[in-house]
Order: structure tokens, then sequence, then C-alpha cells
């Protein structure tokens, strides 16, 4: 008996999605950055289509290779690397999907029902870190907010 999902399985290893684009970027240019590393065969470059960021880009696109080891390779190359000044996120679009799913599943659920979910603990890493980044900002902003008032004080005095 055959699966499924194995052809969504075998077009989604060719299949990657690419995150953090800066609004700057066309599908043009995305195309030339990802082209040196095999055959493209279809692009998804996906724009906004309501509301006031009507025909803005979403900051995201999906490219599929003609076969997985081209795909593997553009990943290797691309993901982290930076354009317009931001580092793209590439993955497999099967990965990005593994991702929400065990996210969208998990919601309402203990922190250690995410981690097995996901399969391992690196994501719930990340996500600590970047709580611990937000928080450490937030304290530097109160503290900022905080001081430059005491200098508007002690100016008015």
């Amino acid at each position: 008996m055959q699966d499924p999902n194995r052809f969504m399985d075998e077009k989604c290893e060719n299949r990657l999605y690419i995150g953090n684009l800066d609004l700057r970027i066309t599908e043009a240019a995305l195309i030339k950055m990802f082209s040196p590393y095999g055959k493209i065969v279809s692009e998804d470059f996906l724009w906004h289509t309501r509301g006031p960021k009507r025909g803005e880009p979403r900051g995201f696109a999906f490219i599929q290779y003609s076969n997985k080891e081209e795909a593997k390779l553009a990943k290797e190359k691309m993901h982290g690397k930076l354009a317009c000044g931001r580092p793209l996120v590439v993955r497999l679009a099967s990965e990005k999907y593994l991702v929400e799913t065990a996210e969208k599943s998990s919601k309402g659920a203990g922190e250690s029902n995410k981690t097995s979910l996901s399969g391992s603990s690196s994501g719930q890493m990340n996500r600590s870190a970047k709580i611990a980044a937000i928080k450490n900002k937030l304290k530097a902003l109160g503290e900022e907010s905080s001081s430059s008032a005491k200098k508007q004080k002690a100016e008015a005095s």
C-alpha cells in the first residue's frame, strides 16, 4: 500500500521556504540569488492580498528546485546569508510544515509537550533565548526612559 503523503513529501524535499526577506527584495532578485545552486522549476513569492498592506511582499517565499540535492545545496549555502542587511532563513518546506504543525498542535499544552513534538529541544532554546533578549531590551528601554525622565525633572528645577 502506498503512503498517501508520499507525493507531498517528495515535492517538499526539493521545495525551500525562504523567510526573513527584506521588503525591498523582488522576485527577480530572489531567483537571481538562488539560481546558482540549481534549476528552479517554480517560485512562489507571497504578497498581502488584503488590508492596508495589500500588494506589499509578505517577507517570505518558496522556491522549488528540480531535485532535492540542489535544494539542500541552496539551503546550506543561503541559510543565514545577509540580504539587504537581514539574515535569510532557508529551510526545506517540509521542515517548515513540521515546525508549524508541532507549534499549532501544542498550543495550550505544557512546554515539555512542545519539546517532544518538535523532536528536539533546540527550537525551545531558541524561543527561550528570544524571550530573554526581549526582556533585556524592555529592561534597557525602561532604564533609558526613567533616566531621561529624571534628566527632564532636573532641567525643570
